[in-house]
């Protein structure tokens, strides 16, 4: 099986970037579902009227498919412009939500040394905090020297759920190898992460204009809520 590790952060913008940050999950959850993969929440962080403020999710299709090398460009900030429904006054708002993709790695390509782990059980729930959990499955991994943190509370058992969130550590760690130019997780130093700002735009979803506009491409198409419905090929293909 191929998969990998989607993560999707609301930026500037408070309650309105959380709310965008929902509609980019069910977007790539629908895109995920067209393309016959099967996509699952590992984890979630949720505000008020039903934005979200931070999800981890994996997207997993049979073996040999080029996920990755598919969904990889996705990575950045993505910028959305439209009136908010909690807007009276009818005032255009921008907003950015940070998407980032990571491969899933073997154990091999980024060896953890236990001791650097710090690992953290607690009790689940569902999204608004619904339905605690009486017992803590739920496992958060801070990986001590970087201080990255990953977890998983999607699975029913807190074993399960540990083996999940060293899958996605490890995945980050791999990543922080690749940017730092690393061989070893031990090399690896900590290191300032994106502001996510409004102006570190790979992409802008502009509502009133129906356009979706790729910085990088310099191009537009103007359907957007097909887009927003999981039409992605066109953005992917270019």
């Amino acid at each position: 099986m191929t998969s990998v590790i989607l993560e999707i952060r609301a930026g500037a913008g408070g309650d309105e970037a959380g709310l965008f940050a929902a509609e980019l999950l069910r977007m790539y959850q629908k895109f995920a579902a067209t393309q016959g993969w099967k996509s699952r929440i590992l984890s979630t962080t949720t505000g008020g009227l039903g934005n979200i403020k931070q999800v981890t999710a994996e997207i997993a299709g049979v073996a040999g498919e080029q996920i990755f090398k598919l969904l990889k460009n996705e990575s950045g900030v993505h910028r959305v412009q439209r009136v908010p429904k909690t807007e009276k006054s009818g005032r255009i708002h921008t907003s950015t939500v940070t998407v980032a993709i990571l491969p899933k790695v073997s154990p091999t390509k980024a060896e953890i040394n236990p001791k650097d782990l710090k690992i953290e059980t607690f009790r689940a729930s569902a999204p608004g905090g619904q339905h605690m959990q009486k017992s803590e499955t739920a496992v958060r991994i801070t990986h001590l020297p970087t201080g990255i943190v990953a977890s998983c509370q999607d699975e029913r058992s807190q074993k399960q759920n540990k083996i999940k969130a060293e899958e996605v550590l490890r995945s980050r760690l791999f990543q922080m190898m690749q940017k730092q130019k690393k061989s070893k997780v031990d090399e690896l130093r900590r290191e300032q992460i994106g502001t996510a700002g409004r102006e570190e735009k790979i992409r802008t979803y502009n509502f009133p204009q129906n356009r979706v506009t790729d910085h990088r491409l310099g191009k537009s198409w103007h359907k957007l809520k097909d887009i927003l419905d999981g039409d992605l090929d066109q953005l992917l293909s270019t």
